[in-house]
């Protein structure tokens, strides 16, 4: 019987990695994300100021909070970009099995933004920042 393949898939809001262990035991970086809005402001990802509306009453007018924090959004859709991937790379037959490692809060993301097919496949999971750690051990 062959061996199933498994796939650690490592992300945090900005950051994203897939591992996989060769036959020696060894880990290695099979493909990493980056998010371009990793490192920008709130203000350089949209409108710097909210809208403004007038009161229903009077002449008053005051700003409209935005429904999401645009860093938030950014990080929502980086999210889901990772859990597109790892569709297709389990589309092309790159592993069998998938461990998701990533904070607390991604994780969640991250499980809720996977196709069904492919958190079927999820074997286990790790509430921890493993980003830093270095690319090949």
């Amino acid at each position: 019987m062959k061996k199933a393949k498994l796939w650690y898939a490592i992300a945090d809001g900005g950051r994203a990695r897939f591992v996989e262990r060769d036959e020696n035991g060894f880990f290695h970086t099979v493909a990493s994300f980056e998010s371009t809005d990793l490192h920008a402001r709130a203000a350089d990802l949209g409108t710097e100021r909210p809208a403004k509306v007038h009161d229903r009453a009077g002449t008053g007018r005051h700003a409209v909070e935005p429904r999401q924090d645009l860093k938030q959004q950014a990080k929502q859709d980086f999210v889901k970009l990772v859990a597109d991937e790892l569709a297709a790379e389990h589309g092309r037959g790159a592993f069998d099995q998938l461990m998701l490692v990533a904070p607390p809060g991604v994780l969640t993301e991250l499980k809720q933004s996977l196709a069904k097919p492919i958190a079927d496949l999820v074997v286990r999971d790790l509430q921890k920042d493993l980003t830093k750690v270095p690319t090949t051990i």
